[in-house]
């Protein structure tokens, strides 16, 4: 039987190259690349071509913004677990201090900070979504005129150079306003009672008094703190996220 090195050298190429000529060793071009690359263009003109690569497209673009929702999702989690946690480990004895809910604080901050990033992120994909259902399948179900008339050149335009919808400052107000707020109020409350009622053999500025930092001037930095927060969330941008619900009252779809 011969060895695998006997069958190599038995094979012969189908056609004979010659190693210094760089002609020869140099890629080839296909007949089909200029065909191929424009194939595209192609299916821009053909209605039937571009209805079957659009639901393709929109799927795609569907599962990226869920895959950024769960992304969303996930940090929220661990912010609250976050804050679960260091609420019950605070209030399990009056002997724990009360500068690790101000700990809490700053890591909050940064899973706000991590949270921000990863909505504009979500919001650039479901812009996309929405403005294909604008403009597509809400014309297919009622013909009377899309949102957008360019809305092919727009959308291709976006797929060229992807660009986010929304402000970095948008997307702290409004992450502010629909979680952390709330969760930056919470651990704030939390300090208060923290300094005050469950330390009674001790004056609230002892309690909350910090190395080198007297307990009146953490009180006004938290104070302080907390009103950039509110700040934050009410701060007058112009609203470029692409929401998906319009108004906060129920609609009378489906009443009747």
């Amino acid at each position: 039987m011969a060895s695998p090195d006997d069958r190599d050298d038995d094979r012969t190429p189908p056609f004979d190259v010659d190693p210094d000529d760089p002609d020869a060793t140099a890629p080839r071009d296909s007949p089909l690349e200029d065909d191929d690359r424009e194939i595209g263009a192609k299916i821009a003109t053909d209605q039937e071509a571009f209805l079957g690569v659009l639901p393709h497209f929109y799927r795609g673009e569907v599962s990226q913004a869920n895959g950024a929702q769960d992304r969303i999702d996930r940090t929220t989690d661990w912010a609250i677990a976050l804050i679960a946690a260091l609420l019950s480990l605070v209030f399990s004895s009056r002997r724990m201090p009360a500068f690790l809910l101000l700990v809490g604080l700053f890591v909050l901050s940064i899973f706000l900070f991590y949270e921000v990033r990863r909505y504009r992120f979500y919001d650039h994909w479901r812009a996309r979504v929405r403005f294909v259902q604008e403009n597509v399948f809400a014309n297919a179900l009622d013909p009377v005129g899309t949102e957008h008339p360019e809305w092919r050149e727009e959308l291709s335009a976006d797929l060229r150079h992807p660009t986010f919808k929304v402000s970095f400052l948008e997307g702290l107000s409004r992450r502010i306003r629909r979680v952390y707020g709330l969760l930056f109020t919470v651990l704030g409350v939390a300090w208060v009672f923290k300094v005050t009622l469950f330390t009674p053999e001790q004056r609230w500025t002892e309690a909350a008094e910090l190395p080198g930092l007297p307990g009146i001037w953490v009180a006004v930095a938290l104070a302080v703190f907390h009103g950039c927060i509110f700040a934050l969330a009410f701060w007058p941008t112009e609203r470029r996220a692409k929401g998906e619900i319009h108004g906060s009252e129920p609609g009378d779809w489906k009443n009747d």
